[in-house]
């Protein structure tokens, strides 16, 4: 006979340390979640991640080529002496701008611009952008430091600290131009996970009384037991009740690859953003911001999210 886990003490209910540090665990993986940026690189897990990457790459090729226009320029007209310090420069600020790239994606997941009002937009860009212009100031400072410093000479910024003023419009224009191409990245992704689903022109009749709420298929994260009724949860965040059993929704989402995961849940597997173990067996089945748990007793359900 084998020993307890070692998270269950010797009468078998949970180590509260082992509960403690799996909860830990949890609300950082939320967090990570929630940024994006726990995600394979295919998005199947953390659904933002590849707009994140899409939107960094068309700012790098963006702002690279700009970059690589203002050394040309410099090295031409001999702004220097040596041929060396505007690369120096350009390419210096072009990777700080790439590291700082997580605070206003951070910002864009916080306040869209398109679902906020223009009050809380401000009250949030606009201290992340100066914040995005001062961070990037101060590493490209260090880089250049270090880099003259081995060159064997020695780098000066601006006489005058308001020197930063002169890099702050420019600054937050590059923070304007990532939070575009992130919205951009973003909406590419949404249109590609269309076509995957290729089944939004599918349609089902929610029956709420006598009024009968159509929706796409492809929109339906997951749909709960709630007593007498099933409640509906949407992908726009919409919960509507119907009077059903379960297991009569079941039976006709079953052909769409609906499956139960649980006495009280069916979710949509085209929607996993995450499939995360909670230990004895079960699993915790994340469709965007939404947690559903995966019951053990369903392990043809877990077989087939697993090869999804």
């Amino acid at each position: 006979m084998s020993g307890p886990s070692a998270d269950r003490n010797e009468y078998g209910s949970q180590n509260p340390g082992a509960k403690a540090r799996r909860d830990m665990a949890r609300k950082i993986g939320d967090v990570r979640q929630w940024l994006g940026i726990n995600g394979g690189a295919r998005g199947t897990s953390g659904y933002p991640y590849p707009a994140f990457w899409t939107g960094l790459l068309g700012f790098a090729l963006i702002v690279g080529a700009v970059n690589l226009v203002n050394v040309i320029s410099a090295v031409q007209n001999r702004v220097v002496d040596n041929w060396w310090s505007p690369i120096v420069w350009e390419s210096s600020s072009w990777l700080s701008f790439l590291v700082m790239a997580w605070l206003p994606w951070s910002t864009y997941r916080l306040a869209p611009p398109a679902a906020q009002t223009p009050a809380l937009r401000y009250a949030i860009h606009l201290p992340a952008a100066v914040a995005f212009s001062a961070l990037h100031v101060l590493l490209f400072l260090a880089i250049r430091t270090v880099v003259y410093a081995a060159w064997g000479a020695h780098y000066r910024f601006f006489r005058d600290p308001a020197g930063f003023l002169f890099e702050l419009p420019k600054d937050a224009l590059a923070y304007l131009l990532l939070i575009a191409l992130f919205a951009l990245g973003n909406r590419l992704r949404e249109g590609r996970e269309s076509q995957r689903l290729g089944s939004d022109s599918q349609m089902f009749g929610i029956r709420d009384g006598r009024r009968v709420v159509r929706v796409p298929v492809a929109e339906i994260l997951a749909i709960a037991s709630a007593g007498n009724y099933v409640e509906f949860v949407l992908r726009d965040g919409r919960r509507l009740l119907m009077r059903s059993p379960l297991s009569a929704i079941e039976d006709e989402l079953a052909p769409h690859g609906f499956l139960r995961v649980h006495r009280s849940w069916l979710v949509n597997p085209a929607r996993m953003t995450e499939l995360a173990p909670e230990g004895s067996g079960d699993y915790t089945v994340k469709l965007g911001d939404l947690s559903v748990p995966l019951s053990r007793r369903f392990p043809d359900a877990l077989a087939k999210l697993r090869a999804a």
